[in-house]
């Protein structure tokens, strides 16, 4: 990287010191002091930082000696305390010197000697003995600055923050193994670093993002057993048998993990990953109808007052042959769509519900407000996922408001069987309806709004 020291200086110092970074009182029992709060930076931050400050166009090979020469150039080499966390303990250490080759900080632990853990095993002798081991150096992204208001250490804390984050959420383990005549930031970075935002934004459907971190799970776990393989074959110089075993095991690894790597990028990539990336609606099955042949009314929510309920046993749930039938209720009307089978039925109270998740209708049942539309309202949080999807044979939707905000996609997709939309008011910013050729949408005295 060819930028000088003098070129960082204004990012992350836009007034005077002190005034940029915030403060959070680390979680727990012991009194640690403050921290640094840096982790709510904006995309666009972290985007600047990577690609003018740290990354540039370096190789995949030369990630880690430009992130070196990055913390050269801006972290305080020592003078500076922070809480090292880990998944069993956290404990308060000073800085008294940084590895840069080796990105990590020689410390020392802080007096009065302050830790917190699961159990009370982490003594002062046990921490002592295990930064020996450790010959006191510690992964700086393990480290949580401590807080200090005099501007002195935002920079510290800021550089940290960015390497900690690059970790956790962009470098993945196989990344070494890509061809050097790509630029890495434009490859990997990038796309990386918008799905996270997109995630957060809730701009990707929820099964995609599970699919998504499924996969990533897969990848480490295969490359790590090819890795191992690839070892076992190079520190062995015989032509034996168990070796050719091996060899063929190793290419067998190899062809998955290039598979599930180029199955991720297909998500990475804003523009192909709804193209190819994701193909949800084929797994959502009918459960058909129960065992014992029983059919349910779902009734919204769990509390109500004596004289609705007097008014929905009289109206709804006894007009006829009451005496089987099965009565359950329910905190939310996607928790009661969930609990459907087919031929059930979900009635819901007056009330505005508050979703974030999508309603996924496989079975024939009916979803009823008990009311006028503007009485039951259920509103969509999120942005990600669509609101209804339908599947199932017959699906009757009546009473309802339903209403969407900002939405990457439609309020309603119908994509098998029969729907129908009677005396329902649908609000939304978006593409509003989709049908789909196998299947048959029918509005009754239903209202759209702000379809695009």
């Amino acid at each position: 990287s060819d930028w000088s020291a003098d070129s960082w200086s204004d990012y992350g110092s836009r007034d005077k010191p002190g005034t940029t970074l915030g403060r959070t009182v680390p979680d727990g029992n012991v009194l640690f002091p403050d921290i640094f709060h840096t982790d709510h930076l904006l995309f666009y931050e972290r985007f600047s930082a990577y690609q003018d400050y740290i990354l540039a166009d370096c190789k995949a090979s030369e990630v880690k000696r430009f992130i070196a020469e990055y913390l050269e150039k801006v972290l305080e080499p020592s003078g500076w305390q922070a809480i090292w966390r880990t998944n069993v303990f956290d404990v308060l250490v000073g800085v008294v010197n940084v590895n840069f080759p080796a990105l990590k900080a020689v410390v020392q632990l802080s007096e009065p000697f302050l830790c917190e853990s699961q159990d009370s095993s982490f003594t002062l002798e046990c921490m002592q003995e295990l930064l020996e081991l450790k010959e006191h150096q510690i992964l700086l992204q393990e480290l949580f600055v401590v807080y200090d208001e005099s501007g002195e250490f935002d920079q510290t804390a800021l550089a940290i923050e960015h390497v900690r984050f690059f970790y956790r959420c962009i470098w993945r383990t196989w990344d070494e193994e890509e061809e050097d005549e790509f630029d890495y930031f434009v490859r990997c970075v990038e796309p990386r670093l918008r799905l996270h935002y997109d995630i957060l934004e809730h701009r990707v459907p929820s099964g995609l993002v599970a699919d998504y971190q499924n996969l990533l799970s897969q990848c480490e776990e295969l490359y790590e057993k090819f890795l191992n393989v690839r070892n076992s074959i190079s520190s062995n110089d015989s032509d034996s048998e168990a070796e050719n075993v091996s060899m063929v095991e190793g290419l067998k690894l190899y062809d998955q993990v290039e598979h599930i790597k180029q199955r991720l990028k297909l998500i990475e990539n804003p523009l192909l990953r709804y193209v190819f990336g994701y193909q949800k609606y084929g797994s959502l099955q009918a459960k058909g109808l129960r065992s014992t042949g029983a059919k349910v009314i779902h009734v919204v929510p769990w509390n109500m007052k004596a004289n609705l309920l007097q008014l929905l046993t009289r109206d709804k749930l006894c007009p006829e042959s009451c005496g089987a039938l099965e009565i359950q209720f329910h905190r939310d009307p996607l928790a009661a769509v969930n609990a459907c089978y087919e031929g059930d039925r979900v009635i819901i109270c007056p009330g505005h519900y508050f979703v974030d998740g999508m309603f996924s209708i496989a079975d024939s049942i009916e979803l009823e407000g008990y009311g006028l539309p503007d009485d039951v309202v259920i509103e969509k949080q999120g942005k990600g996922d669509n609101f209804f999807d339908c599947t199932g044979a017959n699906v009757k939707i009546s009473n309802l408001k339903l209403v969407q905000h900002d939405a990457v996609e439609g309020i309603l997709n119908v994509h098998h069987g029969k729907t129908i939309l009677e005396n329902c008011v649908l609000q939304c910013e978006t593409t509003g309806i989709t049908v789909r050729t196998s299947a048959e949408l029918l509005m009754r005295n239903s209202d759209l709004y702000g379809a695009k």
